[in-house]
């Protein structure tokens, strides 16, 4: 606890899930850069896994991938999205790595033969997670999102940790917000603050008393409703606020909760001056998405797309790129399985309408061929192409069957017998058993060849991209490739992998094995999203 300068800011949700704490933390940490201070956030997961990189998207959602190499929730890429905060494994912690590393401690006999319990050990360890980042001179504020729901088993030991860490540093560096559901009775219209008022007794069992309560709601509370949840909750009357529905852009919120000053209580529950906010990049973003100029409509054939959070880091790349072209987007979502010429839905009918194709990542071999088959149309209709991991495996089988002549060309992750494996398993891979935290993870520095597409795009020589996979390229067949037409325009100089691949006879025809998606911010658009959607406005302008 080096840095006593440090205010703590805990978030803590309540009634139900999926309620926007993460789009709430997020949204307090840019408003308070926008008061000038500088932020660092944590997300605090009550599920026993290490991390999120083994489960089903159909369980989890998307898996965020950090600079450093660390698998993590979805709300990291919030939090990155909205803030300048540069995240690490340190701000991703879960119940799976805090007893991890107590038990280990106890293995080795760091405990002197005492037992060994959830408190203090399980806490302590908790605590020492939020301290230790926290040791950065620089920062002003670190902001603790708490998942899951008040009365949840799985939540105590992190709640019990905040109450501590209250109890030990006092009202004027720490502060806690609970946020929470007012539901509207649609029949009679009415509110109902129930859910809410049982949310906060269980909060206070637990010995946290909330300073705010952001209350989720369909509309404004009203005076009288904010009297009533405040004498019942034992809250300040005017530390309830409203934490409205948005029909728009999630872009909206942190204005929207601006209004509602959710900044200025904060600060003044620290005694800070309320400084004007000012966040003229942000600015400039929401008047670019609330003014579009231009409409584009990009079909995304994935394999997770019936699911709203699967590629919720792609979704707002290219919301991102459409904003830097003044474009309003449509973003079509088409499950590759269904896309199976002749047999099922015929490609062209499903992607006739869309000015521009993206094949996003994933694993398994489910919905393969149907991607392959979208990839086989964009090529041949000069479709902008855009691929991304898995995106590019299937590019490359998709090249290598109907360009290269080479029949049977597949990944060895699809068939491990393949006559043509021009994709497989990387070689450091080949050994490793455990699935947790063992493909290639995290920024690794990608070479632009002179002369290839993607090097004019990013206007350099080199960039540090993201990556999350176990199977490249083999490298056997490049020259079978480069001799039928195909561009590598990107290489990891260490090892010759190959990072990227593109088509000169194509207007754009693009495949990265790289994540992009995860380092694009609204303020700052991944130049591969924002020259994918300007090639998709052209070929949709000349199309119509």
């Amino acid at each position: 606890m080096k840095n006593q300068k440090v205010k703590y800011i805990f978030v803590s949700g309540g009634v139900c899930s999926s309620l926007g704490k993460g789009i709430s933390t997020a949204s307090l940490g840019l408003l308070l850069e926008g008061h000038g201070y500088k932020i660092s956030i944590i997300k605090m997961d009550p599920y026993i896994n290490i991390d999120p990189g083994t489960m089903s998207p159909f369980q989890h959602g998307e898996v965020y991938v950090t600079e450093d190499g660390a698998e993590t929730d979805l709300d990291l890429g919030y939090y990155e999205r909205f803030t300048e905060a540069n995240l690490s494994r340190k701000n991703s912690v879960s119940t799976g790595q805090i007893y991890n590393t107590v038990i280990q401690r106890e293995r080795r006999g760091d405990y002197l033969g005492r037992t060994v319990q959830v408190i203090p050990h399980i806490t302590n360890e908790i605590k020492k997670r939020i301290f230790d980042v926290a040791t950065d001179d620089m920062l002003d504020f670190v902001l603790v999102e708490i998942g899951g729901t008040v009365g949840d088993i799985e939540s105590v030991p992190f709640l019990e940790s905040i109450r501590q860490i209250r109890q030990e540093l006092g009202h004027s560096r720490v502060m806690n917000i609970h946020l929470t559901l007012i539901p509207t009775i649609s029949v009679a219209g009415e509110q109902k603050t129930k859910p809410t008022q049982h949310s906060v007794k269980e909060l206070m069992e637990l010995g946290i008393y909330p300073d705010m309560l952001l209350c989720r709601t369909a509309t404004n509370l009203s005076d009288e409703m904010k009297s009533k949840i405040a004498l019942f909750c034992n809250v300040t009357e005017q530390n309830v606020i409203s934490a409205l529905d948005i029909n728009g852009s999630i872009y909206e919120i942190p204005y929207m909760l601006h209004l509602n000053r959710f900044d200025e209580i904060v600060l003044k529950h620290f005694g800070l001056e309320i400084t004007p906010l000012k966040l003229p990049r942000w600015d400039k973003f929401i008047k670019a998405i609330r003014n579009p100029r231009k409409k584009v409509t990009i079909g995304v054939v994935g394999k997770y797309t019936t699911l709203q959070d699967a590629y919720r880091s792609l979704y707002e790349a290219l919301v991102h790129g459409a904003a830097a072209n003044e474009a309003e987007i449509e973003i079509v979502r088409i499950e590759s399985d269904k896309i199976l010429s002749g047999k099922n839905i015929n490609v062209r009918s499903v992607l006739k309408d869309v000015d521009g194709i993206l094949v996003p990542g994933g694993f398994g071999d489910r919905g393969i061929d149907g991607k392959i088959e979208a990839i086989r149309y964009a090529r041949k209709e000069k479709i902008p192409f855009f691929g991304i991991c898995l995106g590019l495996h299937c590019a490359v089988i998709e090249f290598g069957r109907n360009v290269c002549g080479l029949e049977d060309a597949n990944s060895t992750e699809f068939n491990p017998t393949a006559g043509h494996p021009v994709i497989s398993l990387l070689e450091e891979q080949e050994i490793i058993f455990d699935k947790g935290g063992t493909m290639r993870l995290g920024a690794f520095r990608c070479d632009f060849n002179e002369g290839s597409y993607i090097r004019k795009i990013y206007n350099s020589a080199f960039a540090m991209e993201r990556h999350r996979h176990r199977f490249e390229f083999t490298m056997k067949y490049r020259d079978t490739y480069l001799n039928n037409g195909m561009v590598f325009g990107g290489i990891h100089a260490e090892t010759e992998l190959v990072e990227t691949i593109e088509l000169h006879d194509h207007p754009w025809f693009i495949a990265t094995q790289f994540h992009p998606e995860f380092k694009s911010r609204p303020t700052a658009p991944h130049p591969l999203f924002r020259d994918f959607i300007k090639a998709s406005i052209e070929y949709g302008s000349k199309k119509r």
